[in-house]
């Protein structure tokens, strides 16, 4: 039986991704496990080491009840969507989360993992990367991100953005069988800089091997590489994007900030991280 790794921190946005961890394993005929994750706060009188037992204990024990009073909610979320047939288990740990959201993908071996992600607010903070990119970076799992204010749609339409190499047939393979689960239709779609030529264009090779799915092959010429791909978002009605999630260095632009890290923050539609 395949696995979804869920990581929640029960906010808004971690309930909203829910659905698609949901939707997903009701098309997939997987389980979901819930990972909630706390860490305990360092005191800062670590001198009185007599209070320090009883600091942690409170602090396990509110977070336990916080915990044992929000997965009833979860399991509500799923009978209220007609997925309460769908097997569901909780795990809680206290760590740090991108250390035991990998541990726990690998030791499960995770098909997927769905999370929440609540963007940003200052450049600094894109700098600094946060939590769902680490993990998109640090799991070989598939990441599906889903933005706080993404509503659940059906997935018609996954734009998969690509060079047009040979690097990139192995990550749309697995875009593929992904959209096969939804019936989805795939826009790859290859943005080249103006006046450029490129000899590692494969998009014949592509058509070729993909001939037998539904698949489209785009090519634009533009600097503006978030431009062009928000616009054709927008234009095709496009439910979700893929990224591969080697291939960020292609992406970057300003402060060296890749586009599958942008658009995170900057599009209301679910993005998935394919190694």
């Amino acid at each position: 039986m395949k696995k979804i790794l869920f990581p929640t921190d029960f906010s808004d946005a971690s309930k909203n991704a829910f659905i698609y961890a949901l939707k997903l394993a009701d098309a997939i005929d997987a389980e979901i496990i819930t990972l909630h994750v706390y860490e305990l706060d360092s005191p800062a009188y670590l001198d009185v080491s007599i209070y320090l037992r009883e600091i942690y204990e409170y602090e396990q024990l509110s977070d336990f009840e916080n915990y044992k009073d929000e997965v009833p909610i979860l399991r509500s979320i799923a009978e209220a969507n007609d997925l309460s047939h769908i097997k569901i288990s909780n795990v809680l740990i206290q760590g740090y989360l991108v250390k035991e959201v990998v541990a726990l993908s690998k030791k499960e071996n995770t098909d997927f993992i769905v999370m929440g992600t609540r963007g940003v607010t200052h450049l600094r903070e894109i700098f600094l990367g946060n939590v769902t990119t680490k993990i998109m970076s640090e799991c070989n799992a598939t990441v599906l991100a889903v933005p706080e204010k993404c509503k659940y749609q059906p997935i018609d339409k996954i734009l998969f953005a690509t060079k047009f190499n040979m690097d990139d047939i192995e990550p749309l393979k697995k875009v593929q069988v992904f959209a096969s689960f939804f019936h989805s239709h795939i826009d790859c779609l290859n943005i080249k800089p103006p006046h450029t030529v490129y000899k590692d264009d494969f998009v014949v090779d592509f058509k070729n091997i993909f001939k037998e799915h539904d698949i489209a092959f785009h090519s634009e010429l533009s600097n503006d590489i978030e431009g062009v791909i928000l616009n054709f978002i927008e234009k095709n009605n496009i439910n979700m994007i893929a990224i591969h999630e080697r291939h960020r260095g292609f992406f970057e632009k300003l402060f060296e900030v890749s586009l599958s890290k942008k658009l995170t923050f900057h599009i209301n539609i679910p993005i998935l991280s394919v190694h």
